[in-house]
């Protein structure tokens, strides 16, 4: 699930305007070698190999998302509350599997963070990509207000120079948020719950994803051909891993639309309004907003 945070505020990489969209290689601190790797496949900037030679595309770029983390600065979204709510009313979660490194899901009381599995890892949790050490995530966040510069120029505290940020037991200078670089292992859980879950799945929701990185999106095949597979996103997806469109389909139901619409429908269909009407200062003012117009066109 990738799209189901744009409604906090935090676009998509992939999505026009989205970071690697957006990215301005010439304001980053690299070779220029590097700089026209990051224009020709953008998705460079988070590569492993790129990381581990040059710290500070990572750093850099991450560099908002990490210190407004730190401060709590988006919400989960109706999208994250219906997984809850799937939950703790209904007893019919088996798990998230999502792609979002944002920990969103996290915010939702009642939902078991056992439930959870964050493919591609958390932006609120720090390592060290060279040695595996766990960092504390607060110290991290003021290592990169002082010594990462600011490519956004939102922030005239920032070091007009980027400098390295070492790891306290190796002494390298490879710490970051525990996420997953491409070119790089996810996380165990993922396999090991995958093996637990997908024999038993009946009905696999598919939301706000191009469906396009591996191994994540192999979910999609290994569920049982009777499951049904419900796709909730702005645009046809995954046909290539054999989901099928049109009239002709038995079991790929797609929902055209955004996230937090489809799914607030979803909760109203379901008798959810009260806790929709509980939610209010939980999340984003784009989810009030949306919940407020649905049920007053109701009335």
């Amino acid at each position: 699930m990738i799209g189901i945070s744009v409604a906090s505020g935090i676009p998509d990489f992939r999505s026009p305007g989205g970071m690697y969209d957006s990215l301005k290689p010439e304001l980053i601190t690299a070779t220029e070698k590097q700089r026209e790797m990051m224009r020709r496949d953008p998705t460079y900037v988070v590569e492993k190999s790129m990381f581990m030679n040059n710290q500070f595309p990572y750093l850099e770029v991450r560099r908002p998302f990490i210190l407004g983390t730190q401060i709590h600065q988006w919400k989960a979204t109706l999208a994250h509350y219906f997984a809850k709510l799937l939950h703790t009313k209904m007893g019919k979660l088996t798990r998230v599997y999502t792609q979002n490194i944002d920990g969103l899901q996290y915010q939702c009381e009642g939902l078991p963070a056992e439930k959870i599995v964050s493919v591609h890892g958390s932006i609120g949790l720090v390592s060290c990509e060279a040695c595996g050490a766990s960092h504390d995530f607060d110290t991290f966040c003021e290592q990169v207000r002082s010594s990462i510069k600011d490519i956004y120029n939102i922030d005239d505290q920032a070091p007009s120079k980027s400098s390295n940020i070492f790891c306290d037991k190796c002494q390298e200078p490879t710490l970051k948020p525990a996420t997953v670089l491409f070119g790089g292992n996810l996380p165990e859980d993922f396999y090991d719950y995958t093996v637990k879950d997908l024999p038993t799945i009946d009905l696999l929701i598919i939301a706000g994803t191009s469906l396009v990185v591996s191994p994540a999106n192999s979910i999609v095949y290994n569920i049982p051909d009777s499951a049904i597979r419900l796709i909730v996103n702005n645009e046809a997806v995954g046909e290539f891993l054999g989901i099928e469109y049109g009239p002709h389909t038995t079991r790929d139901v797609f929902v055209r639309g955004t996230c937090e619409e489809i799914f607030l429908d979803l909760m109203l269909l379901l008798g959810w309004k009260n806790d929709l009407l509980e939610l209010n200062e939980k999340i984003p003012h784009l989810s009030y907003d949306l919940i407020q117009k649905k049920l007053s066109s109701k009335i």
